[in-house]
């Protein structure tokens, strides 16, 4: 047995040798590049605790975060034909559902559910911008039509997150079709005397911000988001002029009367909470006794479904 190859050389490596960090535990800030712990990024609601940036958030994230004890329950949406126009470009129209399913373990771009904020009553729906770039196809166009008659079967608000850069090009002129129908859809909830509060994240661009998402009661929206339907650079070449400075930013459209509010991340729950309560003509929520999502006692009706979601 050689001692010093054995024993000595080991001991000596594994003192000065590097250890093996995961990559997964830092997060760099795409707009300061500040190095961000995962853990407190996840607190922050994935808000850069330097430069108050707000990063992509998806759904279920989002969910977590804003229903009373992060209980909610899916909304089931109608199925749609998988390539509808036999689409191929680089990569067949199926592989790339398959990739981006893979990715991000959602069935498509948009994510609807039910549950209670603040013991508030209500049927959400968010896009995934990972999915394809929350790209809007006909299961997003189901998926808001089958909110809608929810929220009114239930008589209760619908709060919708946007995020996407427009319409499914792979779905051609039935992702399109999609912007009357969702028209359709919001005019059922106002018939119904139903609040349609919109909130618009980064981005919201395209055919999503000429249909859906600028049709709510109430716009808010997070901070520096970008919103609106041409880029800024196809505006300028229109109409040969120079756009000012943050020029389809959520506060500039604030300015100039397109929002009603501009809001942050960790105060959205409460904004929504008393927005809903009081186009709903509920009593104002008493101070101190909101549940927290991590913290709220759930309904047992929320709970058995929640359940059988996860059982199946």
């Amino acid at each position: 047995m050689n001692w010093i190859s054995n024993y000595v050389r080991p001991t000596i490596n594994s003192l000065f040798s590097r250890r093996e960090v995961p990559e997964n535990l830092w997060t760099k800030c795409p707009e300061c590049g500040t190095m961000l712990f995962h853990r407190e990024l996840a607190e922050a609601h994935n808000v850069c605790s330097s430069c108050d940036h707000h990063m992509a958030f998806t759904p279920r994230e989002r969910f977590n975060a804003l229903f009373d004890g992060g209980v909610y329950v899916e909304v089931a949406v109608p199925e749609v034909t998988a390539d509808p126009l036999g689409f191929k470009d680089q990569k067949k129209y199926p592989d790339r559902m398959k990739a981006a399913q893979k990715k991000t373990g959602e069935r498509d771009a948009m994510l609807v559910v039910e549950g209670e904020i603040g013991r508030t009553p209500i049927v959400a729906a968010a896009q995934d911008f990972s999915f394809m770039g929350g790209s809007m196809g006909m299961y997003v166009g189901n998926a808001i039509i089958a909110g809608a008659e929810r929220a009114i079967e239930l008589k209760r608000p619908f709060v919708l997150f946007s995020a996407a850069g427009g319409a499914r090009m792979q779905e051609g002129i039935l992702s399109l079709m999609q912007m009357p129908r969702t028209t359709v859809a919001v005019e059922m909830l106002k018939e119904a005397n139903l609040p349609y509060i919109v909130v618009l994240t980064h981005p919201t661009t395209g055919g999503v911000t000429a249909s859906y998402a600028m049709l709510g009661d109430v716009q808010i929206a997070e901070p520096n988001a970008l919103i609106g339907f041409a880029g800024a650079r196809v505006i300028e070449q229109t109409i040969r002029e120079k756009l000012p400075e943050g020029f389809q930013r959520s506060e500039y459209l604030l300015d100039h009367g397109m929002l009603d509010r501009v809001t942050h991340r960790k105060d959205m729950r409460d904004e929504l909470i008393t927005i809903c309560r009081m186009l709903m003509g509920l009593p104002a929520p008493v101070a101190g006794d909101l549940p927290k999502p991590e913290a709220a006692p759930t309904t047992p009706a929320l709970e058995d479904a929640s359940k059988e979601a996860t059982q199946e």
